[in-house]
């Protein structure tokens, strides 16, 4: 077997189809890029047309397929809508990206209830909405599928400023695991994808002089990340055939972040 057949056997998704929801943003937006050139038929999902005709305009020119379907993750019913619309044009569903997110820098005690409750219904409910539409259809199909889960650094190691933020993506990651184990035997794999630091949308306001030289400090590898950096671990998660024993796992791709103490 040659080397690109060898390769498109364990990360090929020929005649797959990836539901990426946040796809319209810059992390995942890169990730449905890696998914669509791994042969997947994409799924864009999210408020912005503009941003997905932009995203698909890429895709398209790098030989890839897909089409966008405005939808909001926090509403289940229209959540059901798209995975509807889903299978009548394109059939089925393998693999599901929940990435929709909003960020805050808020001090503690100047936290409002309606902020609170706006970043806990968008990263966690959400991502748990995503999964109980989605995993419900992979379970029930019996074939399997992967779920990845956009989880954060500040989800496994607690991180200044942003309160409500870090405690929404740990939950993520607690929802994820559970799911994991719930569905092992259905072959649906459920696992978390934890970038480092990525400048993007959602963060770039707390991005003061003094937290990127923190960040920086902290980070061996002494950069930031780049989007399309985050494309070897999605195709590793999304594989039936590379990744096909790969579940429950919280997969870090942070310069070695989370590696660093003094």
């Amino acid at each position: 077997m040659s080397s690109p057949d060898y390769l498109n056997s364990l990360f090929g998704l020929s005649g797959r189809v990836a539901v990426v929801i946040g796809g319209t943003g810059e992390l995942c937006g890169a990730m449905a890029e890696g998914l669509a050139q791994a042969g997947a038929e994409v799924v864009l999902v999210g408020r912005s047309t503009e941003k997905a005709a932009a995203r698909l305009a890429k895709i398209s020119a790098a030989g890839g397929k897909g089409w966008f379907h405005a939808a909001e993750a926090t509403s289940k019913e229209e959540l059901e809508a798209l995975l509807a619309a889903v299978l009548e044009r394109s059939g089925r569903v393998d693999v599901v990206v929940n990435g929709a997110g909003i960020n805050s820098a808020t001090p503690f005690f100047e936290i409002t209830e309606e902020e609170f409750d706006r970043i806990v219904r968008v990263n966690l409910k959400g991502v748990f909405l995503g999964c109980q539409v989605f995993g419900r259809y992979l379970v029930e199909r019996g074939q399997g599928g992967s779920i990845i889960n956009l989880g954060s650094m500040s989800g496994i190691i607690p991180l200044s400023r942003v309160i409500t933020y870090s405690a929404t993506k740990g939950a993520v990651h607690n929802l994820s695991l559970n799911l994991a184990r719930e569905w092992a035997p259905a072959r649906v794999r459920v696992n978390v994808l934890v970038p480092g630091f990525f400048p993007a949308e959602q963060n770039r306001k707390i991005l003061s002089p003094d937290r990127v030289a923190s960040i920086l400090g902290h980070t061996p590898m002494k950069r930031f990340g780049e989007a399309q950096e985050l494309i070897g671990a999605t195709l590793l998660l999304a594989s039936d055939a590379a990744g096909a024993f790969i579940t429950g796992e919280e997969l870090i791709v942070d310069g070695g972040y989370h590696a660093m103490t003094i």
